[in-house]
């Protein structure tokens, strides 16, 4: 009993979590818009974004099994399935030789559409000089921070939960949902399947006395000015498995440190 409890604890901080994030996210982009060279701060954070994402796969692993003849296509899916394995990576891939669905890409895994070069020429583009022309520019910035930062599923658990005969769209949903945990995604899709996807994408009431205690601590509040603390907000938004790189960080763990604990504080009471 006291597992289940502290399960669903766990749950309901987590969901109650994303919600905070989503707030927050939208007071540090007001707060940081204010700041002298904004366009230029996050111009540079959507090409971090974009070094981030060509960085997933292992370029050592990747090469090791280029080199034995895969072809990379092949290469890439086989490690992204096996955690970046290559002794996996390569068994999978002998495995499935004739597999006619080897070749099909990962749900969740599509070509990006903008390179980081084109996104951070769009979003340097204009002049920085006009006040209103600076804002519009750091909300288009904004918006291409949030489409690199789509949820990713675990390849695994998609095929996994497919397997039990769940569609990819249902599978989709509960990994987003249970922050990419298959046993839990699993209840999800057997259980009342709540909370529901659309919730996931709602903040909490800013008039609440839970985000305003958040926003009164100190802590959060010059963590709200730090531009990693909004970075890691939206990676922590859409990848959740990257929360304790997050924590562990000297800068963004102080702030998630005092989230937890004010919410933690007010659950009890």
């Amino acid at each position: 009993m006291d597992r289940a409890v502290a399960q669903t604890s766990l749950r309901d901080f987590q969901t109650e979590l994303r919600k905070i994030l989503l707030s927050l996210i939208e007071v540090a982009q007001k707060l940081l818009a204010l700041s002298p060279g904004a366009v230029e701060l996050f111009t540079k954070a959507n090409a971090m974004l974009d070094e981030d994402e060509e960085e997933r796969v292992d370029e050592t692993a990747l090469r090791q099994l280029t080199e034995m003849g895969f072809p990379e296509s092949r290469a890439v899916k086989a490690l992204r399935l096996n955690h970046m394995s290559v002794p996996q990576a390569m068994e999978w891939l002998i495995e499935h030789a004739d597999d006619p669905a080897i070749d099909t890409p990962l749900p969740g895994h599509t070509s990006p559409g903008t390179t980081g070069a084109e996104a951070s020429a769009e979003a340097a583009a204009g002049s920085s000089e006009d006040d209103e022309e600076a804002r519009d520019e750091l909300t288009e910035i904004f918006k291409k921070i949030r489409r690199k930062r789509a949820f990713r599923a675990d390849a695994r658990a998609v095929i996994s939960l497919m397997e039990m005969g769940f569609d990819e769209k249902e599978v989709m949903d509960a990994l987003r949902v249970s922050n990419n945990q298959q046993s839990a995604a699993c209840e999800w899709l057997l259980g009342d399947r709540k909370p529901s996807p659309e919730e996931l994408d709602k903040g909490i009431d800013p008039n609440s006395p839970l985000f305003q205690a958040i926003l009164d601590n100190p802590v959060v509040q010059l963590g709200l000015t730090n531009p990693k603390t909004l970075l890691a907000f939206e990676d922590m938004l859409e990848n959740p498995l990257n929360s304790t790189q997050w924590m562990n960080d000297p800068e963004t763990g102080p702030v998630m440190l005092q989230i937890s604990r004010i919410f933690q504080t007010m659950n009890r009471t």
